[in-house]
């Protein structure tokens, strides 16, 4: 480590040393409510946390191009969605102005620029969270096959500050969000062909692109969820307290689901299964710890009960739990290939995987043909 980076950790960590040593010395409470004190104190750490959010995609940005560079023309774009739902000063001004926000965009360096190539939509998952390379080898994988991929950082995700993270709309507007991403590179990439976009998401990122398909059922040629997150009134009910806190944030949904039952089913695939008309694969797991089986049960359930065609898999057990297809374990090597069997039935991309022995050596630089 650099002689400067040394000084950057040592500043960070002697911050956060004093502002806890300060926030132990302040009183929390003053006759039984928070005091002025303890507000602006919980409010600057608050800050605190989203700078270093912001640090730490600036780090994680720098490794896309180390990881994925030799493969991949990779840039980030800023773009435009609808206006926040709640605006909190609706007379000032831009109030009402579409909101900004950013998309990575992968292009394989093997194409050829005279011909048309498959989108596919790849939002992140996660309540607060944002595109990293922990999805290093799907990206791999698929440039290798010739999509074009673009990965929306939507409403609501880290690494932006207190703006973006406080403009989280889960299941509602940042579904529009994702869908313009799609609709920006249309606009923009004359390579791409219009009619072969499709989306794929895990778990957050697994709802918002079954409400997608739903919402938009025409801009989608196909559609891969991975155990998604598909019931927020089941979810509501067995989450703890800090979890379901962040839909009834005053910012955000603000209500609990016992509330308004209703806007949480809204913003539910189970609930708005009659809408499907696009071909789609779903996978669960028993042995999720984070989105319950249940949840996508009750999903299959509505769309069979709606008479919707559609592909699903219940895996039984498999280790790994919620992230047991997007590890490096052999196993989950299998269940991509099937997804992008599925996804390439119909997207038709130029390089499709015929074995998981094209898969690997796609994701896993320097892992031969094993």
């Amino acid at each position: 480590m650099s002689h400067k980076k040394n000084i950057t950790s040592f500043t960070l960590l002697g911050i956060l040393m004093f502002t806890l040593f300060f926030a132990l010395s302040v009183p929390a409470w003053a006759d039984g409510k928070e005091s002025e004190a303890y507000k602006l104190l919980k409010r600057r750490f608050e800050n605190l946390r989203h700078r270093l959010d912001i640090l730490e995609k600036s780090v994680d940005d720098v490794l896309w191009y180390h990881k994925a560079g030799d493969i991949a023309y990779i840039d980030k774009v800023r773009h435009v969605a609808p206006p926040p739902r709640q605006v909190k000063n609706p007379t000032a001004m831009g109030a009402n102005n579409p909101i900004k926000f950013y998309s990575y965009v992968f292009i394989p360096k093997k194409i050829d620029y005279t011909k048309n190539y498959p989108l596919l939509v790849f939002p992140h998952g996660g309540v607060h969270s944002n595109f990293t390379t922990y999805y290093i080898h799907i990206i791999r994988e698929l440039m290798a096959q010739g999509y074009i991929v673009i990965a929306p950082e939507y409403r609501g995700s880290t690494g932006y500050g207190r703006k973006i993270y406080e403009l989280i709309d889960y299941g509602g507007l940042e579904v529009d969000d994702v869908n313009a991403a799609r609709q920006y590179m249309l606009d923009n990439y004359e390579f791409i062909d219009k009619d072969r976009a499709g989306i794929l998401g895990w778990s957050h990122g697994g709802l918002i692109a079954l409400m997608n398909i739903f919402n938009y059922p025409q801009n989608y040629k196909v559609a891969f969820a991975g155990v998604p997150v598909s019931d927020l009134v089941a979810r509501m009910g067995y989450m703890p307290d800090g979890y379901r806190a962040l839909y009834s944030a005053s910012y955000h949904i603000g209500k609990t689901v016992h509330e308004n039952v209703e806007e949480y089913r809204r913003r539910s695939p189970a609930w708005n299964a009659e809408k499907l008309k696009t071909p789609l694969l779903i996978h669960t797991n028993t042995s999720d710890d984070d989105v319950n089986v249940l949840e996508v049960e009750h999903l299959i359930k509505s769309l069979k009960a709606y008479g919707k065609k559609f592909e699903y898999e219940i895996f039984q057990k498999a280790p790994g739990g919620h992230s047991f297809d997007r590890m490096d374990t052999q196993l989950a090597k299998k269940v991509r290939l099937k997804i992008y069997t599925f996804l390439g039935r119909y997207l038709k991309p130029p390089r499709p995987f015929a074995s998981v022995t094209d898969l690997v050596k796609a994701g896993y630089p320097g892992t031969g043909s094993r």
